[in-house]
């Protein structure tokens, strides 16, 4: 069946800068699904995921500090999370019109949003935020004390959420207070910009940090920031700081249940924001060199940061030498120089060292199209992957992936892009020992020193259709493949296991109540 756009459904598109060819192309993944990933097995420990020996540390260490030392490395943090998810309990139990006094709360056994809220307001002096917010019900001729004891938590989260008060319900969570030290509340912002200086500090003491942003928070993020840093900056460090936003052309449309494009009353066509791979163009952007990423939410605190600094500088320590070696072996092979030695041994290293396991062809048999076929392999943007022992957490893992061509390449795999349908599939997905917290280096340069135009090297076939609603109607909404899911998926790949501290992210508010908040 045809797609017919009414003559304003096409100015809607184009203004959004999305080109109506690539609104068709979204239609017919929704008719035609999206074709499961095939996994082969979960990576493990000298399966797939490496570990770092003790007598590497050195040398690694010494290979981020030439890095930074050449201002290759910089940090990109995914920052555009509004909070609302994260305090979600409480806004579903603030807006039910349930009588929200503790007596009432403790009285739903069975609701498990009461008894978020009572566990979030029995422990509430011990939340980073609760200096702030006793000082904002003082200047209302309110006391923070009198309301937890008399057990009046409807007024404690009207001033928790709404403008009168912190007004959390729609700050981004990069925002929000998650620890305090000697009395200072520190945002996550704050502990990733502490993070950078440790690890992406150059020899000029610049410290080059890049955040995503949603538009509408732009303002409020860069006066904290710049509140931030003023105190480093008088201690001598330097900072670029940079911010971009989700671009609306990476927006994907929306479809009703019969997957026709979904229209509101006024026959406007929806579009949503197309999921974290939409921040693949954001990278591109960048041109950067070394980059390392990690999510806004998973900021350590100072008793936390330093595993998390250190292996942030060794995973980069690995992608610098593994860098040396492949762009080595990328200039060797353009001027065509001892094929016959050098194609053994590079066939032997995208094995062994880079886990390509490549399918043969009669077709590629002569030296010319091996070395062709070694030299497309080798040219690629890198990443280094560090993997945590899984802890049931939602998200991602790192397993072995069939390809079509016959080839096996380590990929992070979500669970929604899994035949959950099939007991072979499920089992093997159930059966991984290894999670991705996002906490990865990438090298985006080649070896003539030139940005890789990242676009080309995601598989555009892995997405995830969701189900949402709007204004009580449902619909399915489609995700870019995910930033470092399929958006990566033919980048050269190494996991190594790092330990589970550096692994702390806050997904409800209550998770700040974890020591490693604390």
């Amino acid at each position: 069946m045809p797609y017919s756009f009414t003559p304003d459904n096409l100015k809607q598109i184009r203004s959004k800068g999305i080109d109506p060819e690539t609104v068709i192309e979204q239609l017919d993944i929704f008719r035609n699904g999206i074709a499961p990933v095939r996994l082969n097995h979960p990576c493990k420990i000298g399966d797939g995921i490496a570990i770092i020996a003790d007598r590497e540390i050195a040398s690694l260490l010494a290979s981020h500090r030439e890095a930074c030392g050449k201002s290759r490395v910089s940090k990109f943090v995914p920052a555009s999370g509004a909070a609302t998810r994260m305090f979600k309990p409480l806004i579903s139990i603030y807006k039910s019109g349930i009588e929200l006094t503790r007596d009432n709360l403790e009285s739903l056994h069975d609701n498990p949003d009461a008894a978020s809220v009572l566990k979030f307001c029995h422990n509430l002096p011990n939340f980073a935020f609760y200096y702030e917010l006793s000082a904002k019900k003082r200047a209302n001729h309110k006391d923070l004390e009198k309301l937890l004891e008399c057990g009046d938590y409807g007024e404690i989260l009207r001033f928790l959420l709404e403008e009168t008060g912190l007004n959390y319900v729609n700050l981004p969570k990069g925002l929000i207070a998650f620890h305090r030290v000697d009395g200072e509340p520190f945002t996550p912002f704050h502990e990733h910009i502490l993070e950078g200086i440790e690890y992406a500090k150059d020899e000029s003491d610049i410290v080059r940090i890049h955040f995503t942003i949603a538009e509408e928070h732009l303002p409020a993020v860069k006066r904290h920031i710049d509140n931030v840093i003023n105190k480093y900056i008088l201690e001598g460090v330097r900072f670029e700081i940079t911010y971009s936003i989700q671009k609306p052309s990476t927006d994907t449309i929306a479809v009703d249940m019969n997957n026709e494009p979904f229209r509101d009353e006024n026959g406007e066509i929806l579009f949503r924001p197309g999921g974290h791979g939409a921040l693949l163009e954001n990278l591109n952007d960048l041109k950067g060199d070394l980059i390392c990423i990690k999510n806004i939410d998973n900021a350590a605190n100072e008793k936390l940061r330093g595993d998390s600094v250190k292996y942030m500088k060794l995973l980069c320590g690995m992608l610098v030498k593994l860098q040396e070696r492949i762009f080595d072996y990328l200039r060797r092979l353009e001027i065509n120089n001892n094929q016959d030695i050098l194609l053994p041994e590079i066939g032997d290293f995208i094995k062994k060292e880079l886990h390509i396991k490549i399918q043969k062809h009669s077709n590629v048999s002569s030296p010319y199209l091996i070395a062709k076929k070694y030299f497309e392999i080798l040219n690629r943007p890198i990443r280094i992957c560090g993997m945590v022992k899984n802890i049931s957490a939602p998200g991602g893992g790192p397993f072995w992936v069939n390809h079509n061509d016959g080839s096996v390449s380590l990929q992070i795999v979500e669970s929604a892009q899994v035949d959950m349908n099939s007991d072979e599939q499920r089992g093997l997905w159930e059966s991984a020992t290894h999670f991705n917290p996002v906490f990865m280096v990438c090298g985006v340069k080649d070896h003539w020193g030139e940005p890789f135009d990242l676009m080309k090297y995601r598989d555009p076939d892995t997405g995830f259709i969701t189900k949402k609603s709007k204004a009580g109607l449902g619909l399915k909404a489609l995700e870019l493949p995910g930033l470092w899911n399929g958006s990566m998926a033919f980048w050269n790949t190494i996991f190594v296991e790092t330990p589970l501290t550096v692994f702390n992210p806050v997904k409800t508010v209550n998770d700040l109540l974890k020591p490693e908040h604390q």
